[in-house]
Order: structure tokens, then sequence, then C-alpha cells
């Protein structure tokens, strides 16, 4: 299990809470968090056409 402090657990929830769709990445390296990268998510609806008769 990865080794955690205070500074770890505080930057990972801060990630989360951030965040409304997309992605929080922890990356370990022997054990440690070495890594948190975070991906959010924009999706854009286009409006229909509207047609004309």
């Amino acid at each position: 299990m990865a080794n955690l402090n205070e500074s770890k657990v505080q930057q990972i929830l801060t990630a989360l809470k951030k965040i409304n769709y997309g992605s929080v990445l922890i990356t370990i390296h022997e054990g440690e968090i070495t890594q948190l990268d975070s991906t959010e998510k924009n999706r854009f609806v286009n409006p229909k056409p509207v047609k004309h008769s």
C-alpha cells in the first residue's frame, strides 16, 4: 500500500472536490505516491437545428 501523508491526502481530496466530470489518476512507484493527474471533461451540447417548413 502506498505511503500516505496529510499533504498527499489533501491534494487528492482537493482534486476530487474540484472536478465534476473527469478522472483523477494517482501514480505510485515503489509504494510511494509520485504523481497526481486530473483531467476534467467539458461537454458542449449542440442545439438542434430548427427545421423550416
